[in-house]
């Protein structure tokens, strides 16, 4: 009993011993083992290394030039591994004899071409198969042969040479990929057993309307994510799956329209991308039944900006701040060109009256704050100028049951005179940016270029120069949050004002146009301006303090040496010496002489008198020379040796 106490304990250790010195037995000598891993990836070998013993789950086998004979029938016992990377061999045949357990199988970036109901049957456990980036062919897929892997769940059969979807997929299957290929039929009967297919990519195959057979889609009941980008389809297939479908992409197709009910019951539908597409209109209603959708993508279509476009507008304009819409840009008329499709007013998108119908004025009010007395403009069908007040405009938003409601965002316009305006705007919301947008208008409402200009949200205020006299310009103010997309439920404030003419103000007379119309820069009370003004103080500063040293400088220089007005240069060079007896003037106690033809020189050879004493006053005091000697004077100046 005690001899049992005590081996108990060792009991677990030497287990555990035990397994890993067999682990490391059953490792091959080219390999590295490291728990439940077996690394022989790199190792240019030509075959699977005997040894590979149980207790391991992943096998690295890949960047190898292991060929369809490199595989021995003991790996296929080997019930332990799961996962097997053998991408970037040289297989050109799906193998056998691979671990019967494998779940997960990496057979990416090799030659393989054919692909045998033998080969699948042996993994009956397998969920994940990796094929991409082969030479995989229609005719080199035994039918059925996927159907034999009954347990596979994921199949990627990316850029291969696929020319129609494989027959016979396994019942299980929840993701499907064969973009990259060179798909351009689908049978009616190819997704008819998947049930259970959740995602579905067909991206850059050679699809068309009439590749694509009608119900192709509507058995796959459970579908959340199809993709049918890069393609070459001019509308969506019917029959689309609306029970489950969260996302669909047609993104770069040939789409020139979308019928009413293309999309109708698509009921949970997230995120539909229509970008890159022929697209210049959309019917009325064909976004109605979308009621799940949270993004909209719609980049680069040739949208139309006519009467067509005018139900869209009103529909951007009442969406909810849940939905994302991108990319409804006007491409033509050439006058809108690159002007956001929301911006658009009915006034700009008007639809023409009938013949019959007698032309009546169309009439177009701007409500104005309290502040303001109640301004109505009206614009009759000959369009004649409008006469501009300074007004303070209100952002007003419809709500569902038909009542405006008051935003507060206060916009006002001013002219200044014939070529200039004043845009001023106050929110009491916080705005990340303004973005302000203007174009002439002419009489038959073919204006010129939208121009625009965005500035930030702490500004209040921009002025529109070089505008044309007695014109009438469109000017539009929007809100814009941190992505520059528009503040949800906030419509865009926009007016007509017209300038006045050219001698209206006498600044005008004096004013060249340097080019089209353009905004200055925000208003003086910008940091910007304030940092300008204090650099240029600092500059003006330096350059006086730089200029009363310079004028330092020179004036010290100057009082060096003061000569007498009228002596010759070569007097001033000798002078005090043995060969010129005038006299030296200096203003200064200080001085040295140097001889000019590198005599050595005596100190009998000086005489030194000074002229004005240290005070300013004049002295006129001699002193003798004694046996011509150097004599020191000392006339109220201190001795100093020559």
């Amino acid at each position: 009993l005690d001899w049992t106490y005590l081996v108990r304990p060792w009991i677990p250790i030497l287990l555990g011993l035990h397994l890993q010195f067999s682990r490391a037995s059953n490792c091959p000598e080219e390999c590295r083992c490291d728990r439940t891993f077996v690394y022989c990836n790199e190792r240019s070998l030509t075959s699977v290394p005997l040894g590979i013993g149980e207790g391991y789950k992943t096998l690295y086998l890949h960047n190898n030039l292991i060929s369809n004979a490199g595989f021995p029938l003991e790996l296929h016992h080997v019930a332990s591994v799961e996962t097997v990377y053998l991408y970037g061999n040289q297989l050109d045949e799906f193998p056998v004899n691979l671990p019967k357990n494998v779940r997960v199988l990496h057979l990416q970036e090799n030659n393989i071409q054919t692909i045998s109901r033998v080969a699948l049957a042996q993994l009956l456990q397998l969920e994940e198969l990796h094929l991409d980036d082969n030479s995989i062919s229609t005719v080199g897929v035994e039918e059925g042969a996927f159907r034999e892997a009954l347990s596979l769940k994921m199949l990627f059969l990316t850029k291969n040479h696929l020319s129609s979807v494989p027959i016979g997929l396994p019942d299980d299957l929840k993701e499907l990929r064969l973009d990259e290929n060179r798909i351009a039929v689908i049978a009616e009967e190819a997704f008819q057993n998947v049930t259970r297919l959740e995602r579905l990519l067909l991206d850059g195959n050679l699809l068309t309307d009439e590749g694509i057979s009608p119900g192709t889609f509507q058995d796959l009941v459970t579908l959340r994510d199809l993709s049918l980008a890069r393609n070459s389809l001019t509308y969506p297939p019917p029959f689309l799956p609306g029970e489950m479908l969260v996302k669909l992409n047609f993104q770069e197709n040939q789409m020139s329209k979308i019928p009413v009910k293309a999309l109708a019951g698509l009921h949970r539908l997230e995120k539909l991308d229509l970008s890159n597409n022929q697209l210049q209109s959309l019917v009325r209603g064909v976004f109605d039944g979308l009621g799940s959708l949270r993004q909209l993508t719609v980049r680069n279509n040739p949208w139309l900006c006519d009467c067509g476009m005018h139900w869209v507008v009103s529909w951007l304009k009442s969406l909810p701040a849940s939905l994302n819409v991108r990319g409804f840009m006007c491409h033509k008329p050439e006058k809108f060109r690159g002007m956001v499709i929301r911006e658009l007013s009915a006034d700009l998108v008007h639809c023409p009256q009938p013949a019959s119908t007698p032309h009546t004025a169309l009439t177009s009010s701007v409500s104005v704050s309290t502040d303001f007395p109640l301004v109505t403009r009206h614009v009759s069908s000959s369009k004649r100028p409008l006469t501009t007040l300074p007004t303070l405009y209100t952002i007003y938003t419809t709500r569902e049951d038909g009542l405006r409601t008051k935003q507060p965002l206060q916009v006002t316009f001013t002219i200044l005179n014939g070529s200039d305006i004043h845009v001023r705007w106050l929110a009491s919301f916080p705005v990340t940016a303004y973005k302000v947008t203007w174009a002439r208008m002419e009489p038959s409402l073919t204006g010129d270029t939208v121009r625009e200009r965005i500035v930030g949200g702490d500004h209040r205020g921009i002025r529109l120069t070089n505008l044309e006299p007695k014109s009438t310009y469109r000017i539009c103010v929007i809100p814009l949050d941190a992505f520059n997309n528009y503040r949800p439920k906030d419509d865009t404030v926009c007016t007509e004002a017209v300038t006045t003419s050219a001698f209206f103000s006498p600044d005008n007379n004096n004013r060249r146009r340097s080019g089209p119309e353009q905004a200055t820069q925000p208003e003086s009370g910008s940091p910007l301006l304030l940092a300008g003004l204090i650099g240029g103080a600092v500059i003006v500063v330096l350059v006086v303090l730089l200029s009363i040293f310079c004028w330092h400088m020179h004036k010290k220089s100057h009082s060096e040496w003061k000569y007498n007005r009228g002596r010759r240069k070569d007097d001033y060079c000798e002078a005090g010496t043995k060969k010129d007896n005038s006299l030296l003037e200096m203003t200064e106690t200080g001085f040295q002489i140097v001889s000019l033809n590198n005599e050595q020189l005596l100190k009998g050879d000086f005489r030194i008198q000074p002229i004005y004493s240290p005070n300013g006053g004049l002295s006129y005091r001699d002193c003798p020379p004694v046996n011509n000697s150097t004599m020191y004077c000392k006339n109220n100046v201190q001795d100093h040796d020559s």
